[in-house]
C-alpha cells in the first residue's frame, strides 16, 4: 500500500474526529437551551487555534483541504457555541 494513501486516510479522519469532538457540546446547548457549565475560555482558544490552522492549511505553498476544511468548521462550530453562551447566559440571568 501507499504511504502516502496511507497518510491521507489518517489525516482525513483526524479531521473528521476534530470537527465532531464540538458537534455534541453545540447541539446539547442548543437543545437544552443553557450553557451553564460551558466553558466560554476553552471554546474562544478554540476559537483561535482553529482560525490560525485554518489560515496555514490555506496559505501554504500548496492549500492543503486535510487542514483548512476541518479546522474551518471547527471555527465555525467554537463559533456558534460561543454566541450560545453569551445568548443562554443572558437569557437565564433574566
Amino acid at each position: 500500500m501507499d504511504l502516502g494513501f496511507f497518510i491521507k486516510i489518517i489525516g482525513s479522519l483526524a479531521g473528521i474526529f476534530n470537527v465532531i469532538t464540538f458537534v455534541p457540546q453545540v447541539y446539547k446547548t442548543w437543545k437544552m437551551k443553557t450553557a451553564e457549565d460551558v466553558s466560554m475560555q476553552m471554546f474562544i482558544i478554540s476559537t483561535i487555534n482553529a482560525s490560525m490552522w485554518t489560515f496555514y492549511g490555506v496559505a501554504l505553498v500548496e492549500p492543503d483541504g486535510l487542514i483548512y476544511i476541518p479546522n474551518a468548521l471547527v471555527t465555525a462550530l467554537s463559533i456558534a457555541q460561543i454566541v450560545l453562551k453569551v445568548k443562554y447566559d443572558r437569557a437565564n440571568k433574566k
